[in-house]
């Protein structure tokens, strides 16, 4: 979850250290800090909190430096403090070192250092590393044979940077179940946790994969095994542009990445779309279309928001290509006793395409010889090169914490991969195809006629922005929108909400309702409308305050509800791509009225690279 970067060669150090963690902070912000070697001496300097603090702390007191380690912080071992902020320093204060993962045997290894006369500073589990790398590091080994030594005595997961007096002029790197890639340029080379950190300085970059170091100089990256063996890697050029990530005239990237989803919507289906029913799903890898018609059962395993898309993609699998559908919690599906049969085809849905339990979950079923197909929004992630196949959903960099975009481009993904599924099974028939597909194309208009209701949806979640607790309901397509919603507004806003099928409120939930709780109905027209009206009247007999998203010209639900949000008349089987957004502001509105940062919520990381 921590962010890494790195640099050596001629620009400012420091400059170049401090952009790449700005761009790297949705990774982490509990701490910030860098080190820096100049004329072969180390320097650093780490502060507690957002990066602002760090920035503000250098220009009181600047670095120098040839090269140097930047580390935005995710506070998995040890609470948010200086002593616990990296990078983390031997017992010399010889060599630095920041790292992205979690040492499961850090305890064991740190009583054993202690009882040797190291000295901790931390309560970290990185710690134990750069005191192992002292220990080893004798004239009779070299860095990197002592660095292998260090990670053959370390279980987990990392994404670990060094730098050393020893060694001014190099950069040493090593990876296992973190995310690393290294950027090459002339005289300059990077490496980071992700892209983001070095677009704008090269598009030239190296994926890093388990079990694999090197060394970075100024001139030139040399790659190893972990049997200290060379390797030769190509590097690989990325698209990105910097406006990408840029927030352009927007106050945070969650309003902008909102705002930009019927773009993205219109681009997805420009190049997924052709004449004729075409639907192009990009490269699927070892997928044919036999391959696909003869599965018989789904297993989707996923994290969050992710983990809502899929429940999304169980109602379309079921209903349009008849195939059995599981969806699974990422981190549950990689320990149970799945019972799984070369019939079942394994789907993982992932926007960064790092998600620990996510990854961990391909490579269970991987190993029972299963095949797995992926959405993901990251090419060249981890996932994405571990899977039997891919469909990108080529939403763009998504910087904001809170999924938006890449959840509405995971349905649209998941949706078109429904309509292929459907044709290869004849599930479907082309006339039928063709028809789902023209009401497809209506999504990205009616995605702008939803956002035109922003000042509507600010004004509603300043009425109720100081409310306790939200409940969110919804039947059938209505229901996994009711989950992402709630997660919304409790990530962002930090009130308690909760979603629930709407059928569930008599076996519980109903006792919470009073006159202060407002209830989020979600009541678009379809087969569920009537069942949910019932619920809705059940929410409006005990007083609860009812927000309701409903079809336009729905007067009924006008009658009945406190607010409604109006959503245009859609396909009920493509109203998750509608009835997502205006929960998204509604969830937004309320956290800028709270004074609450929606960008980086705290306690929060984009992407969980940590089990």
């Amino acid at each position: 979850m921590c962010g890494i970067v790195g640099y050596v060669g001629n620009k400012d150090v420091l400059s170049v250290l401090l952009v790449g963690l700005e761009r790297l902070s949705y990774r982490g912000y509990d701490s910030a800090g860098i080190a820096t070697l100049a004329q072969g001496e180390l320097f650093v300097r780490k502060e507690v909190g957002k990066l602002r603090t760090l920035g503000a702390a250098l220009e009181g007191k600047p670095v120098r430096g040839e090269l140097g380690l930047g580390h935005t912080r995710w506070a998995t071992h040890g609470a948010p403090s200086q002593e616990n902020s990296h990078p983390h320093t031997d017992c010399s204060g010889r060599i630095a070192m920041v790292h992205n993962g979690i040492i499961e045997n850090y305890h064991e290894l740190r009583q054993q250092l202690m009882r040797e006369g190291h000295i901790f500073k931390s309560d970290t589990d990185t710690e134990v590393m750069v005191h192992l790398l002292e220990r080893y590091l004798t004239p009779e080994l070299n860095f990197l044979d002592a660095l292998r030594r260090t990670l053959k005595d370390v279980r987990g997961s990392y994404a670990v940077a060094i730098i050393s007096e020893m060694l001014p002029g190099s950069i040493f790197v090593a990876r296992q179940g973190s995310p690393l890639v290294v950027g090459l340029g002339a005289d300059e080379n990077f490496v980071a946790s992700d892209v983001a950190a070095m677009v704008g300085h090269t598009r030239d970059i190296v994926y890093m994969e388990d079990g694999e170091m090197a060394a970075i100089t100024k001139q030139a990256v040399v790659f190893y095994n972990v049997a200290g063996e060379e390797l030769i890697k190509q590097p690989q050029v990325v698209e990105w542009d910097t406006t990408q990530i840029d927030k352009g005239d927007y106050d945070y990237y969650m309003a902008k990445e909102i705002f930009e989803q019927p773009t993205v919507a219109r681009s997805v289906l420009s190049r997924k779309l052709g004449p004729g029913g075409l639907i192009n799903l990009g490269d699927l890898g070892h997928f044919s279309k036999a391959d696909l018609s003869k599965v018989t059962r789904i297993i989707i395993q996923a994290c969050g928001t992710s983990w809502h898309a899929g429940l999304v993609a169980k109602y379309w699998f079921e209903k349009y290509t008849r195939t059995y559908t599981e969806v699974d919690i990422s981190s549950e599906f990689r320990y149970r006793s799945a019972i799984l049969d070369p019939s079942t085809l394994v789907m993982a849905i992932t926007q960064s395409g790092e998600t620990a339990d996510t990854l961990a979950g391909i490579r269970e079923a991987k190993s029972k010889f299963l095949p797995v197909l992926s959405i993901c929004n990251v090419e060249k992630s981890s996932i994405a090169r571990e899977s039997d196949g891919v469909i990108f959903t080529e939403a763009g960099p998504e910087i904001g914490v809170a999924s938006t975009k890449a959840y509405t481009s995971q349905l649209l993904a998941i949706y078109l991969l429904t309509l292929y599924l459907a044709q290869v099974k004849w599930t479907l028939s082309p006339e039928e195809v063709q028809t789902k597909i023209n009401d497809l194309k209506t999504i990205p208009g009616k995605m702008e006629i939803v956002l035109a209701q922003n000042d509507q949806v600010k004004r509603i979640a300043q009425r109720f922005a100081h409310s306790r607790d939200y409940i969110y309901i919804g039947r059938g397509f209505d229901y996994p929108t009711a989950l992402e919603g709630a997660l919304k507004m409790k990530e962002i806003s930090y009130i308690h909400a909760t979603g629930y099928p709407a059928g569930e409120l008599k076996h519980g939930p109903i006792a919470l309702i009073d006159e202060e709780m407002p209830v989020v109905c979600i009541a678009t027209k379809g087969y569920w409308y009537e069942k949910m009206l019932s619920n809705i009247q059940e929410v409006k007999a005990r007083k609860g305050m009812i927000i309701a998203l409903g079809t336009e010209g729905d007067d009924n639900l006008a009658r009945l509800a406190d607010e409604v949000i109006w959503i245009p008349p859609v396909a009920e089987d493509l109203a998750p791509l509608l009835t997502a957004l205006p929960l998204q502001l509604l969830a937004y509105h309320t956290a800028i009225k709270l004074g609450c940062d929606v960008d980086q919520p705290r306690n929060l990381a984009k992407s969980v690279t940590v089990e």
